[in-house]
């Protein structure tokens, strides 16, 4: 979906695939039949947008096969899709039984991060529509906290600085210019908005920036204002910004409160929880943790990296974090010029939901999406953007 910024330029809203678990390149074509176009022909749009996810045999498949290729972009044509963005973050097995902490693997000191990244670079750039010049990709924060010391620190910072070189050969070659944004997450090296200006002014290059996702925004209890203040008064660019609402408990320590958390405390992915106290933020790195015993003080909110459906809070007692996504979205398009052009709703925990909120069939999945795409439109036009065919 495309909207006219009231400065003229372009701000495009798609949803990411990494809900719909698929390895290869035949899941990925799979998914574009199965889901993406049916999500199109409910919103009755002739056009869609998709941040898609490609794992590493996908993409490793796409790179070195140029028909397979011209494949994918036939068939993104033919069904009334494109794509300007990709999620670069997980790198394999994203849709298994339990994927908690293997989602940070390889980080940015391990060779293989570099490679794949450079492997999506190269597809997108040969993605993109053909009136679009720019892409963008999202990727891991660096690296998980506890396995990251110096040493893998500045292999990591090299790493980035290569890529950049890539990016630049690559936007030499092809005239699309592709960057990349770190995606601050809690428990990673990069927690927040303010732990990506130090490594991103360090590496001071334009094609390398941050992707700020609203649900770990509010996770870490950061205010939007003072975060992108912060961002842009570094001069660090938003390369993009995943849509996205966190669980949130206002008195977690009430039992009838407890049992509702408990409901999303689920095994597939790691669900970081906080809570501010006077002395800062304190955290577990799953809700089960935080739910066991006094491992988090309860006297004031907690919040969940859980992304819970845009148009879809829990019931009471628990809420989401919608009204920080409100917040945020009005600071990243709302004056202006926009500081991001590439928006991406980003829920991919649908089958990770209590069993009762779950879709039970592929409608039922398309029929939510549908419903999150329509409130982020509305956010946006609320905002005076125009939406275009």
């Amino acid at each position: 979906m495309r909207f006219r910024h009231p400065d003229g330029s372009t701000v495009h809203l798609a949803y990411c695939t990494n809900v719909h678990p698929a390895e290869t390149l035949d899941g990925v074509l799979a998914q574009l039949r199965d889901h993406c176009e049916p999500v199109r022909r409910r919103l009755g749009r002739d056009r869609l947008g998709i941040g898609l996810w490609l794992a590493k045999d996908a993409a490793h498949a796409l790179v070195t096969d140029p028909s397979a290729l011209r494949g994918l972009r036939t068939e993104l044509d033919r069904r009334g899709l494109e794509v300007v963005t990709l999620n670069g973050f997980p790198y394999e097995g994203f849709g298994t039984e339990e994927v908690k902490y293997r989602v940070y693997q390889p980080d940015w000191a391990d060779p293989e991060r570099l490679a794949h990244t450079t492997d999506l670079a190269r597809v997108l750039a040969q993605l993109l529509p053909d009136d679009v010049t720019e892409g963008t990709i999202s990727t891991l924060p660096l690296a998980w906290r506890t396995a990251y010391d110096d040493k893998r620190a500045a292999t990591a910072h090299t790493a980035l600085t290569t890529l950049a070189e890539r990016l630049d050969a690559l936007d030499e070659l092809t005239g699309r210019s592709i960057r990349i944004g770190l995606e601050p997450e809690p428990g990673c090296t990069v927690e927040t908005t303010h732990d990506a200006i130090a490594p991103l002014t360090a590496i001071g290059h334009p094609r390398i920036g941050i992707c700020v996702d609203t649900c770990h925004l509010a996770t870490s209890f950061e205010d939007p204002h003072t975060a992108l203040d912060a961002l842009t008064q570094a001069r660090v660019p938003v390369v993009k910004s995943q849509l996205s609402a966190a669980l949130h408990a206002e008195h977690p320590h009430l039992p009838e409160v407890r049992r509702a958390l408990a409901a999303f405390d689920e095994p597939r992915f790691l669900h970081q929880t906080r809570t501010r106290t006077s002395m800062g933020l304190r955290g577990t790195d799953d809700l089960g943790e935080a739910l066991a015993g006094e491992a988090l003080p309860d006297a004031s909110p907690w919040r969940a990296h859980f992304h819970v459906p845009l148009h879809a809070a829990p019931a009471a007692p628990l809420t989401s974090t919608l009204p920080v996504l409100r917040t945020a979205l009005t600071h990243l398009v709302g004056g202006p010029h926009p500081l991001t052009r590439h928006l991406e709703v980003e829920t991919y925990t649908w089958q990770a939901l209590p069993p009762e909120l779950r879709p039970r069939a592929r409608a039922q999945l398309a029929d939510g999406i549908a419903a999150e795409l329509t409130l982020a439109r509305d956010l946006l036009t609320d905002l005076g953007l125009k939406e275009l065919p």
